[in-house]
């Protein structure tokens, strides 16, 4: 079992390393790690790990409201990277209750969290349940309000437990977005259509819209909402 000493060994180790060498060091601690893909760092995540080990395992998560640009691209990373792709989708039954009793759009009126709560938390839950570490693209500078305190690794309290601790990987903590798309730029990794259009932050189509110059990538996500409520709660600690 991986102790919260281990993990601060670890973060002081890691904390000044390259994601390259973070995530061979993630591979080589742990057989069960699972890579978290949705966006353009997940996918420089998918080709630095494929650089450094032979056994990378990566799942999306399926919401169901996704732009069509970004179902043809999780189809092109997949073949790219020649991946046995899991793609989770939302429990058919609680999904349908919803939307029979608040149609397609409550999120709108009454905030994202239960919305999201059933296309992503939930089936994310269902992966991590079985895995022992996993590893996303969380970078500091994503969202000054929520994520400026993102560890390289550290405990992972939402979705681990005392009896199954789950540890956390953000390799790219301490990356910057222009670094991200220089590495992108400079390996031909694949990425969304949409980077292109104005969209830096890509989420559910409803969800989710351009951004203006000099606007913060995640202004354009739950745009009606407060700042500090722009997480999914894929990353948060409040389930």
């Amino acid at each position: 079992m991986t102790t919260e000493t281990t993990l601060q060994d670890w973060q002081q180790h890691l904390s000044s390393q390259s994601p390259k060498d973070i995530l061979r060091f993630a591979h080589q601690q742990f057989d069960n790690i699972v890579i978290s893909f949705s966006g353009a760092e997940d996918v420089v995540l998918i080709d630095l790990a494929k650089k450094v080990s032979d056994r990378v395992k990566v799942f999306t998560l399926d919401t169901g409201r996704l732009h069509a640009e970004t179902y043809q691209f999780i189809d092109r990373v997949r073949r790219h990277y020649d991946l046995d792709l899991e793609i989770l989708t939302p429990d058919q039954a609680k999904l349908e209750a919803l939307v029979r009793e608040k149609g397609l759009f409550s999120f709108y009126e009454d905030g994202h969290k239960e919305c999201c709560g059933i296309r992503k938390v939930d089936s994310l839950k269902r992966r991590l349940a079985s895995a022992d570490a996993w590893i996303t693209g969380q970078r500091r500078d994503q969202s000054p309000s929520t994520r400026s305190d993102v560890r390289v690794v550290e405990a992972d309290p939402a979705f681990g437990s005392a009896d199954r601790p789950l540890v956390k990987f953000n390799p790219l903590a301490n990356w910057t977005s222009q670094q991200v798309w220089e590495y992108i730029r400079m390996f031909d990794v694949p990425f969304n259509p949409l980077h292109g259009r104005g969209f830096i932050s890509i989420g559910c189509e409803p969800c989710t819209r351009p951004v203006l110059p000099n606007q913060h990538e995640r202004e354009g996500r739950w745009w009606w909402e407060a700042e500090t409520l722009k997480e999914c709660g894929l990353h948060s600690g409040d389930q």
